[in-house]
């Protein structure tokens, strides 16, 4: 299974990934022009597009993409709070499984404050990938996970010093804390479900001045004993 990070910030995020037989897009949150390059102008191999929420960190593209004959696939909340009307839409409830090329694929409902977000747990003869972002909480377990794709935004203590030292103010925190996956629930969400199988771990959409890069990977490889990758490496 191929993972690649086109984006992942709060300027943007984007990933494309692969099972040998189906390439997919996570989010498009990047304008157009700029995905096409990043996808070396191989729009036209992209087989659908999954996307979490309607913020344009995640969504920016999603009209460009079903110009171009990209199939575009989000929850009825968050096609309305974009404004959506294509052919190209393909809407999703949260728990209802489909078949996706080669994948197969289940939304699931996460937190955030938006409508009705989802995460989506992608499985094919390559493995079983969940891809989580944008939530402060997930409620789920998943078994026989292959590859794992989280947000691992900030850190309690990080938020707290940027507090005190006027970095930040205590609104932005309290909206990070209840939007956004925090580095200790990471930790408690990765203790929760059974790690046997799991090959990879990338963190993704860390917050640009409430994160620590090396120290969120070193401290979720001490907790997992798994490979830990995080985007924008």
């Amino acid at each position: 299974m191929e993972i690649k990070v086109l984006a992942s910030s709060s300027g943007g995020n984007a990933y494309r990934i692969d099972d040998g037989q189906t390439p997919l897009l996570l989010d498009a949150g990047i304008p157009f022009k700029e995905l096409k390059q990043r996808l070396n102008f191989r729009v036209s191999e992209i087989v659908g597009a999954l996307i979490t929420h309607e913020h344009m960190d995640h969504a920016k593209a999603v009209n460009d993409l079903m110009k171009a004959g990209i199939d575009c696939y989000m929850s009825a909340g968050t096609a309305a709070a974009l404004d959506i009307i294509s052919h190209r839409l393909k809407i999703l409830k949260s728990k209802e499984q489909f078949k996706l090329g080669t994948w197969t694929v289940l939304p699931f409902d996460i937190q955030h404050d938006v409508a009705e977000p989802l995460g989506f747990l992608l499985g094919s003869g390559r493995g079983k990938l969940l891809y989580a972002t944008d939530t402060y909480y997930i409620r789920y377990k998943f078994p026989g996970l292959t590859h794992i794709m989280i947000e691992c935004n900030h850190s309690a203590d990080i938020l707290r010093a940027n507090v005190e030292s006027g970095v930040i103010p205590e609104a932005h925190k309290n909206r990070l804390i209840q939007s956004h996956f925090s580095l200790e629930n990471v930790k408690a969400f990765l203790k929760a479900n059974d790690l046997s199988l799991v090959r990879e771990i990338h963190l993704i959409h860390l917050s640009a001045g409430n994160s620590d890069a090396m120290r969120f990977k070193r401290e979720i490889q001490e907790v997992t004993g798994k490979p830990v990758y995080v985007a924008g490496e």
